[in-house]
């Protein structure tokens, strides 16, 4: 059994300052010993794929920097719930974290009888998903190899290294009571609805040529969800402060988290679909408890799966402001016309409130016929928007 502090000392020395997940008991001494000193940081997130997502924003943002590696914690149930990140994300853009996965139902302990099968299969499926594992070290003069074996295959790699946890692997961690920061709910989101015919509403491409506009190379960061709309952004200008999602739907936001509070100085807006919206709702209250000023979340609503024969969502039963302002966003917006976007960057609008900005805009179905795919694969994507970043730090440093 090791003490908390001597993994999270260690690892502070190879810059893992972030760290992100959903608890389990296994790993409370760890999350006690992070929120509570100051200079790491820690975000709960509302299941384990959006950790992941959080994990890999920040490493986007910090690139090289001092702060540069994450920790995403969870426990060995939530696998399924990270599948698509960790095979779409940290894997196809080759974003590297480390993991730590706990054990239930490790074979020959006793458990309970959810983790009757996750027990067993939890080594097969890290292999399966090509991430190279080893189990957690559990005396301390184990914990510097360890560490060095997870860093070594993340540089070489750029992706993803799992320690699994067993039970009794870390001493108990107390936790001092502490205030917790709460942002008020919003009473309501602000309307800019002048109901507008169907035939009229604004298409994506009219939506985005405003975010265009809006987000020039200098200062600003475009992060655009799977599908279509990265499509259509890259179709519309192919641009290095912007990244095209591909899989991993619903994760833009938490992604776009990650990488506003890694990087401050950069205003970082969020591409948001519906469907993708609707698969992790629970998105909105992390980016609410947690996201910062810089951050913008930008949902264009055509209330269909356009990019898969435009089959219905359930949209237009959902005030997405609504859960925005509900879930303690600075500002809620929505509408039907492109004055949303407007309002959406302006700061003037700003709530007194410091937090993310969110605006919804309704958009007709529908896309360009020949909507290529980019060229550009995901890979060179991240690099080039990594070195974008990197250059813009190095003029104000």
């Amino acid at each position: 059994m090791i003490e908390a502090g001597q993994f999270v000392e260690a690892a502070r020395k190879h810059g893992f300052a972030w760290y992100t997940g959903v608890p389990c008991s296994f790993l409370t001494p760890f999350i006690n010993y992070v929120l509570q000193d100051p200079t790491l940081h820690y975000l709960s997130a509302a299941n384990e794929g959006d950790a992941v997502a959080i994990a890999a924003g920040a490493t986007l943002g910090e690139g090289a920097g001092a702060g540069a590696r994450a920790v995403t914690m969870m426990q060995n149930s939530g696998l399924g719930n990270a599948v698509s990140p960790l095979t779409s994300l940290t894997w196809t853009f080759r974003l590297p974290q480390l993991l730590i996965v706990t054990w239930r139902g490790q074979p020959g302990i006793t458990d309970e009888p959810q983790h009757a099968l996750m027990g067993p299969i939890t080594p097969a499926m890290l292999d399966l998903m090509e991430v190279p594992w080893e189990l957690f070290p559990t005396e301390p003069e184990a914990i510097a190899p360890a560490l060095a074996r997870a860093v070594r295959h993340m540089d070489e790699t750029g992706r993803p290294y799992a320690l699994v946890m067993q039970k009794g692997s870390v001493a108990p961690y107390p936790l001092q009571p502490a205030e917790r920061p709460m942002r008020p709910a919003q009473p309501a989101p602000v309307a800019l609805t002048r109901g507008v015919a169907p035939s009229a509403l604004p298409t994506r491409r009219d939506a985005l040529a405003r975010v265009i506009a809006h987000t020039p190379l200098e200062g600003t960061v475009v992060l655009a969800s799977t599908g279509f709309c990265g499509r259509e952004l890259y179709a519309l200008d192919d641009r290095a402060n912007q990244l095209y999602m591909v899989g991993s739907m619903g994760c833009v936001t938490t992604l776009a988290l990650g990488l506003a509070l890694a990087r401050p100085d950069l205003r970082v807006v969020a591409l948001d679909g519906d469907g993708a919206a609707l698969m992790r709702m629970g998105a909105f209250a992390t980016l609410g408890a947690y996201g910062p000023s810089n951050l913008l979340h930008l949902l264009l609503d055509n209330a269909s799966h356009d990019s898969t024969g435009a089959q219905a969502t359930v949209s237009p039963t959902v005030s997405f402001a609504g859960v925005a302002a509900a879930s303690g966003y600075a500002l809620a917006l929505e509408g039907d016309t492109l004055e949303v976007v407007e309002q959406l960057f302006d700061g003037r609008t700003a709530s007194l409130n410091d937090g993310p900005r969110f605006a919804c805009l309704t958009t007709r179905p529908g896309t360009p016929d020949g909507l290529p795919r980019p060229k550009v694969t995901p890979e060179a994507v991240k690099s080039r928007l990594m070195d974008h970043i990197a250059q813009r730090e190095r003029a104000s440093a």
